[in-house]
């Protein structure tokens, strides 16, 4: 499966992704912009890109912070994530940059388009989906769902997928119902999957590693969210 780092840009951040896609075939297809967690762009990220990209995807596990950053402390990362977060633009932009070099790659379909993420990586899915961006598709694992910008009605473009955990204290029940609210308002197609026993970060096989209290890895939470995962990319692109 061949994968390489992939450079563009966002105003003046350079910022150095992970590109991964089937080589074999000359044929467009749908890509999709994965936005890791907070800690920058790591294993977890690049395994999931490369995990989509034998489906049949071209996958750009993106930079959030420039020059490839990726982080071990998470004070050292909310350094810069904080600056991000406290802007809906920035966030916005950020994303946006990924998806705009993503679509003018020749193995991309740009009609067939989708995002998702991780924890931070997610938040920055769901800034993109309420921006109105072309994306048909957007889905997210174990991420904030809080905005300083609500999507406005007839705005939202995606279908949006939201995975979250039953016992995320990072997540609470009512910004889940909060979110819910928002989207039903604005007149989105989402769905919002529960998983029950699943704390923050459910996805990452060393969350509990990484020094955050509430984070641990769930295999079945991990599992089925996968598996929808799969299914609604198969419903939006029609299995490419």
């Amino acid at each position: 499966m061949p994968t390489q780092s992939f450079e563009y840009r966002d105003r003046e951040a350079n910022l150095v992704g992970f590109l991964a896609y089937d080589g074999a075939t000359s044929a467009r297809r749908p890509g999709i912009v994965l936005m890791p967690e907070i800690w920058g762009l790591g294993d977890h990220a690049r395994e999931r890109a490369q995990r989509l990209a034998e489906l049949g995807y071209a996958v750009l596990a993106a930079d959030p912070y420039g020059n490839g950053a990726r982080f071990d402390s998470i004070d050292e990362a909310m350094k810069l994530a904080r600056g991000l977060r406290a802007s809906a633009d920035r966030m916005r932009s950020r994303i946006r940059a990924a998806l705009e070099a993503l679509a003018g790659h020749p193995a991309v379909d740009p009609a067939r388009l989708a995002a998702m993420g991780y924890c931070m990586g997610g938040s920055f899915a769901l800034e993109l989906a309420r921006s109105g961006a072309p994306v048909q598709a957007v889905a997210t694992f174990h991420a904030n769902l809080a905005t300083l910008r609500p999507a406005q009605p007839g705005v939202v473009r995606a279908k949006m997928l939201v995975c979250t955990g039953a016992d995320d204290t990072h997540v609470s029940w009512e910004q889940i119902r909060t979110f819910a609210d928002e989207m039903r308002a604005a007149g989105a197609d989402y769905t919002i999957n529960i998983y029950s026993g699943a704390k923050h970060g459910f996805t990452v096989p060393d969350a509990d590693r990484r020094g955050l209290p509430g984070l641990a890895y769930n295999a079945t939470a991990d599992a089925r969210s996968w598996q929808a995962l799969i299914g609604f990319l198969d419903e939006t692109f029609g299995g490419q």
